[in-house]
């Protein structure tokens, strides 16, 4: 149950590309989740995509002369190890930078925010989901899945 929230610079990102990178920010995190690619855990994780206006980004110099990104990503506590959330913002960080074609050497541009929702403190459907819920929920579709047609 992912969340997504990519918030970056007016005109830095083509249209083709933010519709490829929306789907691209998805599937890679339903994997560094190890969720499975089924239709229900891709419906229930969202990609949000904020461009600021023109003229409302700015570093302590002033008006912000470079593109910026930052990506928020919320999940719920547990879902991502240490090495799942170094592999997340590793691969976030590069399908960013191609997505807005930003040579490797501004990667610094790119800042990626991993949230952990603390066991009940996640709502859906006006009930709190739980981890293991979705772990339960993970499990049944991986059955389902893998199960003889």
């Amino acid at each position: 149950m992912p969340r997504v929230e990519l918030t970056y610079t007016a005109g830095s990102i083509s249209q083709d590309a933010k519709d490829h990178l929306a789907k691209q920010l998805a599937e890679s995190m339903l994997r560094w989740e190890g969720a499975p690619d089924t239709e229900f855990f891709r419906s229930i994780s969202w990609v949000h995509l904020h461009e600021l206006p023109d003229g409302t980004a700015f570093t302590a110099d002033g008006p912000a002369e470079a593109s910026q990104f930052v990506v928020d990503v919320s999940v719920p506590q547990g879902g991502l190890s240490e090495r799942r959330k170094a592999g997340l913002v590793e691969e976030f960080t590069r399908l960013i930078r191609e997505a807005a074609e930003l040579p490797e050497d501004q990667a610094i541009r790119v800042w990626v925010l991993v949230h952990e929702i603390a066991e009940g403190f996640w709502g859906a459907g006006g009930n709190i989901i739980h981890f293991e819920q979705l772990r339960a929920a993970a499990k049944a579709e991986r059955d389902r899945a893998a199960a003889p047609a």
